[in-house]
């Protein structure tokens, strides 16, 4: 009796199972099994060992962080027991001056008028955004700073 679907032919299946019930057959079975579970677990521990390495790597980096600001703490605190920092220091805080030197005494307002004003990187910066912008773009960002009450910025 032939059928069209081979696969499930009974007594195939029937063939297969005498087979394993060879003691060799078992033993490759079990010998197949059990070098599958020793290479999952040698591929579970490569895992584990590579996770471990990368924490071990971001930890030492951290150290090296914390190693350079502890030194650079170092070097701050070398700098304010200087002589050249306590002289700058009473000469901002207390108006003091080394023996023999004039002190002068501008006024706020003298000294800011001969001041130079520095261009603005920020406002520069939308100066030429809104100079690359289409003439429709600019006119709704105008409608939106009107109707939101921001300052407009000028060109």
């Amino acid at each position: 009796m032939e059928t069209n679907n081979k696969r499930f032919d009974p007594e195939k299946i029937y063939d297969y199972m005498l087979q394993f019930r060879d003691v060799r057959a078992a033993g490759l079975l079990l010998f197949l099994v059990i070098v599958l579970l020793i290479s999952w677990s040698g591929v579970k521990v490569i895992d584990t060992n590579y996770a471990l390495q990368k924490q071990i790597s971001r930890l030492e980096q951290q150290n090296q962080v914390q190693q350079l600001a502890n030194t650079n703490t170092k070097l701050q605190n070398s700098y304010y027991e200087s002589n050249q920092y306590l002289e700058l220091s009473a000469r901002q805080n207390f108006g003091l001056a080394a023996p023999g030197e004039t002190m002068l005494i501008v006024p706020q307002n003298v000294a800011l008028a001969h001041t130079v004003q520095l261009p603005n990187p920020e406002q520069d910066q939308v100066r030429q955004t809104q100079a690359k912008q289409p003439a429709y773009q600019r006119n709704f960002q105008a409608w939106m700073n009107f109707l939101f009450h921001r300052a407009a910025t000028q060109d």
